[in-house]
């Protein structure tokens, strides 16, 4: 039985593009999990179809935005589906697909491996993904425990054992997947007083963000290992790029929302560092939140946005354009001013191909997220402001799961338009484009013309 229908699956994605193969997965995967949010084990009271599937479509694109509040509309097995929906969708469908295949001992064809490259690895790496299985799964594995433990440690004194013990497990994960998913209606704003709560989700969430490779990366380059002794091993250019470009978008939105993020609720200069270091933080990924984000100013809201847009880095389960596309471009853009012909970091020069790719993505993110404000405006225009608009449109786009407070009452259409940025998000706008557009060569090349600009 197990061989038959393993042997459907093969012939299924065999027939898929790449790009239609994720697509096909996330979206299975978002119709079974609103499928069992649905059943009447799994939540309280009355939870409609369009409900169930924002929280899916949420939870699998690791967003964190809701419509319903996670810890009281959601028995504890409801939660443990959201929790499975989180964890998958933090890995990647197909990343989850191929370790599986890992553990059975059976091999992927080749276009669920360019699938899975695509949406979780270097091109490059693709080639050797088979032997990162079990270091990802590991990885995983191994830091969400550690978090675990660690949230046990400090919540066991506010709740019961197995009070304490679910909340751990949960957040942990959540945490870890940039999720952002919490069991109180006020996210974690509730615990921000303990410091070691907020350092481990802190920490959590920035390990979920550096991406699978850059991981791997790190763990090769100071792997204890006596068979790894000798020189120690270069970080490659992504994971330079990625994490510098992390570590300064960090150390940059703290600094700024030190100044600008201030809100009511922060009455001491300790409360507003911990509150300005931990937004920092949790903008470009998770969606957590330790101060009312509707309460903060203008200028916070800006900076948040910005955070939003550029997310965690690729390979993660963070949202976004990604950090190492947003650098490429500022470095393109930087090298078109002095005048290079070449986009160079690094002191390497990246290929055309992959700043053309880049351009692209930003362009098509753009269009969409304008595109969004502009239908959120339609729909939702007579009872929110633009700000909350635009924030809601780009934290849905980015996965990041943060709102002013709109989420709760957008319309029906607004619903549907933040479930379509959540996944379109999670997916990335260029794989829908390559799946969307007829890909063939031009036979024709038209005569040159030249029009005036800037």
């Amino acid at each position: 039985m197990r061989l038959n229908f393993l042997s459907a699956v093969h012939r299924l994605t065999a027939a898929q593009s790449p790009e239609n193969l994720l697509i096909i997965g996330f979206g299975a995967l978002i119709a079974l999990g609103a499928g069992l949010l649905l059943l009447p084990w799994a939540h309280r009271g009355e939870l409609g179809l369009l409900e169930a599937l924002f929280t899916a479509t949420s939870a699998v694109c690791v967003t964190g935005l809701a419509v319903v509040d996670t810890g009281s509309k959601f028995t504890p097995a409801g939660q443990g589906v959201l929790l499975v929906l989180i964890q998958t969708g933090g890995l990647g469908v197909m990343t989850a697909a191929g370790i599986a295949y890992a553990l059975m001992g059976r091999r992927m064809n080749l276009n669920a491996a360019a699938a899975l490259s695509s949406s979780m690895v270097q091109r490059e790496a693709a080639g050797e993904f088979r032997q990162l299985f079990q270091r990802i799964l590991a990885f995983v594995i191994g830091v969400e425990l550690i978090g675990a433990v660690v949230l046990y440690a400090d919540l066991r004194s506010l709740a019961g054992g197995a009070g304490a013990a679910w909340s751990s497990v949960f957040h942990s994960v959540s945490a870890f997947c940039n999720a952002g998913f919490a069991l109180q209606a006020d996210s974690l704003t509730g615990w921000r007083d303990r410091p070691l709560l907020m350092i481990t989700v802190m920490g959590l969430i920035i390990l979920g963000g550096i991406g699978h490779p850059v991981a791997i990366d790190l763990w090769r380059r100071f792997d204890p290992r006596p068979a790894s002794r000798g020189p120690l091993r270069r970080l490659s250019l992504g994971s330079k790029v990625a994490l510098g470009s992390s570590l300064l978008l960090v150390v940059a939105g703290f600094g700024a929302l030190l100044v600008a993020g201030r809100t009511p609720d922060q009455v001491t200069p300790t409360e507003r560092i911990w509150g300005a270091l931990f937004q920092s933080v949790t903008t470009r990924t998770a969606g957590f939140n330790t101060v009312e984000i509707g309460a903060m100013p203008h200028a916070a809201l800006f900076l948040m946005v910005m955070l939003m847009f550029i997310g965690g880095s690729p390979g993660s389960c963070a949202g976004g354009v990604k950090t190492t596309t947003f650098t490429m471009w500022a470095a393109r853009l930087w090298s078109r001013l002095r005048g290079h012909g070449e986009t160079q970091m690094f002191g390497r020069h990246i290929p055309e191909e992959i700043a053309q790719r880049v351009s692209t993505l930003m362009g098509l993110a753009v269009v969409w997220n304008v595109t969004g404000v502009f239908v959120l405006l339609l729909t939702e225009g007579s009872g929110a402001r633009m700000s909350d608009i635009v924030f809601e449109q780009i934290s849905a786009f980015a996965t990041v799961g943060l709102t002013t407070g709109v989420t709760p009452e957008l319309s029906t259409l607004g619903r549907l338009w933040i479930i379509a940025s959540m996944f379109v998000g999670r997916l990335g706008p260029l794989t829908l484009a390559l799946t969307l557009l007829t890909r063939k060569r031009a036979r024709v090349r038209y005569p040159e013309g030249r029009i005036m600009i800037g």
